[in-house]
């Protein structure tokens, strides 16, 4: 298999010391090109950063490469000056969609925005929320009443999702993960495993009362009253990985974590 060149690097990097030392030092070896010429783009930091890369450059089309220069670093490879060329070439691609939200607001108002971890809805007062869930069109639970649910892809199976006692999904699995987020009833309820086709719609039920907030990664739309939730398979991220260091490796490790 030939190996694909990426001669024409950009480097993004966070704002903390390490990640723009490492900016300085990495640009100083190999240049640093405009985003927008370059073969790759290579994030420096931490999960945040990777996440705030690969929301700016979905669309892009251009694979992301991210070293650990940060706080949390399951989504970046190693850090190192050397044989970056070399690192790349040899890099393995996971392609990963991410998700759709559509929500509307008390007001009639509607919000899009696209999620790689997860889409959550939580409530904004000391109220539970209460939510109608439809899956395809038919009601599959008519009443949660709980801080909130989630779906997760893949991805974001072990961020949040993981948190909240939701299950760890292989990086390849054509699956996402509904999770509650302390259910209070059906108390006994601890969420499902829906094909990554599938439509999931979420009814905020005295909203007025009970307000609710929709959340995609970082971008939130307010007193949510109907959110709609897919997969968005028009855009394909395309993110790499060191040989041996995969995501799906790394994703299946974190299943025999003590």
């Amino acid at each position: 298999m030939t190996q694909q060149r990426y001669d024409r690097i950009a480097f993004v990097a966070s704002p903390s010391p390490e990640a723009q030392e490492a900016l300085a030092a990495l640009s100083g070896f190999y240049g640093n090109h405009d985003t927008e010429t370059a073969d790759v783009i290579v994030a420096l930091g931490g999960d945040g950063l990777m996440l705030q890369t690969l929301h700016r450059h979905m669309r892009s089309n251009k694979p992301i490469y991210g070293m650990h220069r940060g706080t949390v670093g399951f989504l970046m490879n190693e850090y190192s000056v050397r044989d970056l060329h070399q690192r790349l070439a040899a890099a393995r691609t996971t392609p990963i969609n991410p998700l759709l939200m559509r929500a509307t607001d008390i007001h009639g108002k509607e919000h899009q925005h696209h999620a790689i971890n997860e889409v959550y809805l939580f409530r904004q007062t000391h109220q539970a929320a209460r939510l109608r869930i439809l899956i395809d069109g038919s009601e599959r639970m008519a009443e949660l009443v709980a801080d909130g649910v989630m779906v997760a892809t893949p991805a974001g199976s072990t961020a949040y999702n993981l948190s909240a006692q939701g299950p760890i999904l292989p990086i390849h699995a054509p699956l996402l993960a509904l999770t509650p987020i302390s259910p209070f009833r059906p108390r006994p309820w601890r969420g499902a495993l829906l094909p990554n086709s599938a439509v999931v719609v979420f009814e905020v039920l005295e909203s007025h009362k009970r307000p609710v907030a929709a959340v995609a990664d970082h971008d939130e739309a307010r007193d949510a009253k109907r959110v709609e939730v897919v997969t968005d398979r028009s855009i394909t991220i395309k993110m790499l990985f060191d040989p041996g260091h995969s995501l799906e490796e790394r994703i299946l490790r974190e299943q025999f974590r003590a």
